[in-house]
């Protein structure tokens, strides 16, 4: 397996893990969409992607976006996108991607590196928790949608 940062190289294989990350929470699927989307990301550097490809198959991603703390005064990251192929699973790829997060976050000098996942995602938050994360106790989320 090889794990590295995605250029727009690897628009076809990230597209296809990135359409598959969205169906798993419920989304049509749209590849077209999925390829744009990417696509702007990398080229306007909004992203940073990291991918696990095994000899020919893109099997896991992660996306991180940058954001700051401003109590802080440093860079933060969030982990806003982790996919494994469901062939993939089970292998040590979400690992892998978790650590290359925590690498990348810790060599740009960030404060923390942040995620949020479904409350019914047990499986993604065995692994988040086994990665050193911990649930947020002190503070609630909130969202505000504008898209409707």
């Amino acid at each position: 397996m090889e794990l590295f940062q995605a250029t727009i190289e690897d628009l076809d294989g990230v597209s296809n893990l990135f359409n598959l990350y969205r169906m798993f929470y419920q989304q049509e699927t749209d590849m077209e969409g999925a390829k744009t989307y990417i696509k702007e990301r990398i080229e306007s550097k909004e992203s940073v992607i990291f991918v696990v490809k095994d000899k020919q198959n893109y099997i896991g991603f992660i996306q991180l976006y940058p954001t700051f703390s401003s109590i802080s005064m440093k860079r933060a990251w969030i982990l806003n996108d982790l996919y494994v192929d469901t062939k993939a699973r089970k292998q040590g790829v979400g690992e892998m991607l978790l650590d290359k997060a925590k690498e990348y976050a810790i060599e740009t000098g960030a404060k923390s590196l942040s995620l949020s996942t479904a409350q019914d995602n047990y499986s993604a938050q065995r692994l988040y928790e086994k990665s050193g994360y911990k649930k947020d106790s002190q503070f609630f989320h909130y969202e505000l949608d504008l898209a409707e």
